[in-house]
């Protein structure tokens, strides 16, 4: 979430005469995350007011793509996953435009964002990821991932000629990953569904030490799901220092498979999937480091916490290094 697109409150206002939400009492945009420019809404629907978010998808998302983002997050809904609703406009349409954007208005959950996530976060979040697996297992429209395999190599070939910039020695590194990864040994076999592919700390609401719901889906896709667990694993089972928590990573894994067991090949082959998740997110993240655009209200994120857990994950042996046990069982 960000604001790269400015919206004006006359502007705003004759938008909502579409929708029965009531009027406009305040807006104000979210500066958190990267891709879309979001604002987070309160109207006078209902008799204490009602809160919304307004997102306008920017360049990265393709406009093609959106029927399926706010499809999937009706089907979760239905399946029992707590997460945003597309708020429809009164000619039955979710999807509109705003300011040259593509834009739609969801519904508002309740929670807030882990900044230190403990080891009960990180079972929460295991448990949430499984429920969405199963949930979208019978979910018609497909996705595929653009930011898998194939679509690296294009983000290294925007960033490398200024990678060392960032850290000396950065593209060499990069470059030997990539021709790794993708040189035979990325797996093509494994279960596959709809996943996430974002989940982060911002993207997961709690109450406490319960799991509200789960925002943010326009980077999801079909892809491996055990893909998805790997991401998970970069983004909430590593210290402020890019230690490695196994206490966290054994709680989260434990969770995700009292719902789904992991397969035995899923298993063996999660260091390598860690790998390419690290790569993946340290390549997207050099490339808004290096490009940010002027005047946007935007925090771009670190690059380099992606380099060091990749040099992690590069010198994982097996899924035993994450908590996992051979049998399934977590340590």
């Amino acid at each position: 979430m960000a604001v790269y697109t400015d919206v004006a409150a006359d502007e705003l206002a004759d938008f909502l005469k579409q929708y029965d939400l009531g009027e406009l009492l305040s807006y104000k945009g979210i500066a958190e995350g990267v891709e879309n420019t979001n604002f987070l809404l309160h109207t006078t629907q209902g008799n204490n007011g009602a809160s919304f978010i307004l997102t306008l998808y920017e360049k990265r998302v393709a406009k093609n793509d959106l029927p399926f983002f706010l499809a999937l997050m009706t089907h979760l809904a239905e399946h029992g996953v707590s997460c945003p609703l597309p708020v429809k406009a009164r000619d039955g349409e979710a999807l509109r435009e705003l300011s040259g954007r593509p834009a739609a208005i969801i519904t508002f959950l309740e929670g807030v964002w882990p900044r230190k996530p403990n080891v009960a976060h990180c079972a929460g979040v295991g448990e949430g990821l499984a429920r969405m697996h199963l949930a979208g297992e019978n979910f018609a429209i497909k996705r595929a991932n653009a930011l898998s395999v194939a679509g690296w190599r294009p983000l290294f070939d925007a960033a490398s000629h200024r990678a060392d910039e960032v850290q000396p020695g950065l593209r060499a590194f990069l470059a030997a990953e990539l021709d790794y990864l993708s040189g035979g040994v990325w797996p093509t076999n494994l279960p596959e569904g709809v996943i996430h592919a974002d989940l982060f700390n911002d993207n997961v609401f709690f109450l406490g030490d319960k799991l509200s719901g789960i925002i943010d889906f326009t980077f999801a896709c079909n892809d491996m799901l055990a893909y998805d667990v790997a991401i998970c694993l970069n983004a909430w089972c590593f210290e402020p220092d890019h230690s490695f928590n196994v206490t966290k990573a054994r709680a989260f894994l434990n969770a995700y498979g009292r719902l789904r067991k992991l397969s035995e090949a899923e298993e063996a082959a999660l260091p390598l999937l860690a790998r390419g998740a690290a790569i993946r997110f340290l390549l997207t993240r050099l490339v808004d480091w290096l490009n940010v655009p002027p005047g946007a209200l935007v925090k771009p994120k670190d690059p380099l916490e992606y380099f060091r857990k990749l040099r992690f994950h590069q010198s994982v042996s097996s899924a035993r290094d994450y908590g996992l046990m051979p049998s399934g069982l977590v340590a």
